[in-house]
């Protein structure tokens, strides 16, 4: 078990210590609702303080002091920050060490180019024709089909599979099952059947980008279906065939993009977007979750609902639809007072 005293530990996140014993000693680091005694939690805002005094935790993180607390705490700037220290401390991260190397079960093409400073490990499939760059791990059981290209210091997690001519930049993660290169959702009927368009292109990954487990990027139609520099992308995303996704985006769990899709830079998508066909996302626009996008959408936006729209337009939408149960209760309303009105005068005119 881990243990560090409380100067120590405010000394390694430049914290500073109140109202505790320097010597005090934690043994573990979890969120308020998982703290336990010996352990040192974090809060960010003074509302959490009830939550924090019922929590057995025997310290805090926290971005100023508080008179209130007699719980020891480090006061820091950024309390996220270092609390994420503090919790590699009690719970590191675990590290494979090893040396650089092929392991003997990998299957390996004579004409593959294995950078010498790279770890391959077992039951990985590298065809013919591929590349692989210095400071690259390929996970157990990882596939690279004829012609891929991986470049510097990526991490390819277990399962994941490389169809022919993908290129992978430097600095690449693609967590576990994620697939890139996959045969794009393309058809046209012939003779009363659905007969598969070509699918002869292929997959471009740039520098320093992050895909999720079991995700998909499909190969472009002709040329290549393209992911930005910096874009991460969460577990189960579906990116179809031709998409030019642009640099430093998020897309979020559980998007899908339709073929022939571009977005501009920093454009956030939230979990389950839908994007139909042929569209394009401007710089900096985020669009909500569950957004269904049918046409396109101008830069520095904020768009929601399904077909997605500026949120105020949405707000004013919404506001409208919860008052729809208030309105017919009027309507029913004016309409018996009408007939009633029209009865009397019927009844008058006899």
């Amino acid at each position: 078990m881990t243990a560090m005293d409380l100067a120590s530990l405010a000394e390694r996140v430049h914290g500073e210590l109140f109202a505790g014993h320097r010597n005090a000693v934690v043994t573990g680091a979890a969120p308020l609702s998982d703290a336990k005694p010996g352990y040192i939690t974090l809060i960010d805002d003074e509302k959490h303080i009830p939550k924090l005094q019922s929590s057995p935790a025997s310290a805090v993180v926290t971005p100023k002091s508080f008179d209130t607390l007699e719980l020891p705490q480090i006061v820091v700037k950024n309390p996220h920050d270092a609390f994420a220290k503090i919790c590699q401390i009690f719970r590191p991260t675990h590290v494979v060490l090893r040396s650089f190397g092929v392991h003997p079960s990998a299957c390996i093409q004579p004409t593959a180019k294995i950078h010498s400073d790279c770890f391959i490990d077992a039951f990985v499939s590298v065809d013919d024709g591929c590349t692989v760059g210095a400071g690259t791990h390929l996970h157990r059981g990882v596939t690279l089909m004829p012609g891929c290209q991986v470049g510097r210091d990526c991490q390819l997690y277990p399962g994941v599979v490389l169809y022919p001519g993908t290129i992978l930049g430097d600095r690449v993660t693609l967590h576990a099952g994620a697939v890139l290169g996959a045969h794009g959702f393309g058809y046209r009927m012939v003779d009363g059947s659905h007969q598969p368009t070509s699918q002869l292109g292929w997959v471009e990954i740039e520098d320093d980008v992050e895909i999720g487990a079991n995700s998909t990027v499909d190969r472009g139609t002709y040329g290549a279906t393209r992911i930005g520099r910096g874009t991460k992308i969460d577990n189960l995303v579906q990116i179809a065939h031709n998409c030019n996704i642009g640099q430093h985006n998020l897309i979020c769990s559980q998007v899908g993009i339709a073929g022939s899709c571009s977005t501009g830079d920093y454009v956030v998508l939230a979990g389950q977007v839908g994007m139909r066909d042929h569209i394009h996302i401007g710089s900096r626009t985020m669009v909500g979750a569950q957004s269904g996008v049918a046409s396109d959408i101008a830069e520095d936006l904020v768009v929601l609902g399904s077909p997605a729209i500026p949120r105020f337009e949405q707000a004013a939408i919404f506001a409208a639809i919860n008052k729809l149960p208030e309105m017919r209760r009027t309507v029913k309303r004016l309409e018996k007072e009408l007939q009633q009105s029209l009865q009397a005068k019927t009844n008058e005119s006899h």
